[in-house]
């Protein structure tokens, strides 16, 4: 599933793409078709993201937004010439540009109220400037579930997924199986100060880059990591390889149906430094 800096990658093409122009909209498929009738040929004014969530705006009559969840195996394609061939659940083009949705999770339309709705359920956006971390430690605090786990929850910190999770407990120190209500704020701001920094950064990138110079290829004397997800990461997918700060194995386990990875010898704080 992306995570969140992808999301806003796509918020912000689609914008540039279209933003203020007429486009048309079609659902190849036939899943979407009648909502993109409605659309076909008004103005897309704009588009954003709420941490997994993707909003497409038009300038019509409410329902005025699209909302896409990408899920598991959803994908976004946005880029000149033809378009895509396949289950292409909504199409938008220009003549010039096309985007074309192939199974999301979500792809319906909804009123500005109903937006409204998932942003309030939705954790603090490290990447939104109007979010509000408190909202999420508060969350945070109630549960005894592991900070590992929560980070993963999307009414936490919205956008967080496995990669941002497992690194940012990595890079500073702290024990995946802390409870959540164990975590302290100024640990919890740490935390997020540091998921704005790491997620706008590979929002400019387009890869997830979480190794500090001196742990990096040339310091080591090592070669440049190469993974399908791309970026210089510390623990995730090396379960099993040295740690680039002490060298022991990288650890695995399964947490929620879903892989974590950690050091065991380097995370053993509770509290952020």
């Amino acid at each position: 599933m992306p995570e969140g800096h992808v999301i806003h990658r796509l918020a912000s093409a689609l914008t540039e793409s279209f933003g203020g122009d007429p486009v048309q909209v079609t659902s190849p498929q036939g899943r979407f078709a009648f909502e993109a009738e409605r659309l076909d040929g008004s103005v897309l004014t704009g588009a954003e993201a709420v941490g997994k969530h993707l909003f497409i705006s038009f300038d019509v009559p409410e329902p005025a937004l699209v909302h896409i969840h990408l899920g598991l195996i959803g994908k976004l394609f946005i880029g000149p010439g033809e378009p895509s061939k396949g289950q292409v659940r909504l199409r938008i083009t220009d003549g010039r540009t096309t985007a074309h949705l192939h199974g999301p999770q979500w792809c319906r339309a909804i009123t500005r109220a109903e937006r409204d709705a998932v942003v309030a359920a939705s954790g603090p956006d490290p990447l939104r400037a109007d979010s509000d971390p408190e909202v999420g430690y508060q969350r945070l605090k109630r549960s005894g579930k592991s900070i590992a786990a929560l980070l993963m929850d999307q009414k936490i910190a919205a956008g967080v997924g496995n990669i941002f999770r497992a690194e940012v407990l990595f890079r500073h120190r702290l024990s995946p199986n802390t409870p959540g209500k164990d975590v302290d704020r100024h640990t919890w701001q740490v935390i997020y100060d540091d998921l704005v920094g790491l997620m706008h950064t590979a929002v400019g990138a387009g890869r997830i880059d979480t190794v500090v110079d001196e742990h990096g290829p040339d310091a080591q004397g090592r070669l440049p990591r190469v993974d399908r997800h791309g970026g210089e990461v510390y623990v995730y997918r090396r379960a099993g390889d040295p740690c680039l700060v002490c060298g022991r194995p990288v650890r695995t386990a399964m947490l929620e149906g879903r892989n974590m990875y950690w050091c065991g010898n380097c995370q053993r704080r509770r509290r952020a430094a």
